[in-house]
């Protein structure tokens, strides 16, 4: 059986999960962060061509680059993966 006959009869296969990319750190000091306006700059602990992180919760799923979206809004963000985790390794 495929992977795509499997998840077409796992009910859980069409529940949406919610990604979060990540794209940097910051660690500013309180004092620093009481300054900040409009305007203001926070510097990230990664350059824009350093690869962002997907996670799921805490579990990190994935590593890719940022990219605008060919099928979107001009602008809009996208990721394109470059290291998927092997998911199937778990419980």
């Amino acid at each position: 059986m495929t992977e795509e006959a499997q998840s077409a009869g796992n009910p859980f296969s069409q529940v949406p999960v919610e990604i979060t990319v990540a794209v940097g750190k910051a660690r500013p000091r309180v004092s620093e962060l009481l300054k900040l306006g409009p305007d203001a700059v926070l510097p990230l602990d990664r350059r824009v061509e350093d690869p962002v992180e997907l996670y799921v919760g805490d579990k990190l799923i994935a590593r890719g680059e940022l990219t605008e979206a060919e099928d979107g809004q001009p602008g809009q963000l996208a990721v394109r993966l470059t290291e998927v985790a092997d998911l199937k390794g778990g419980l």
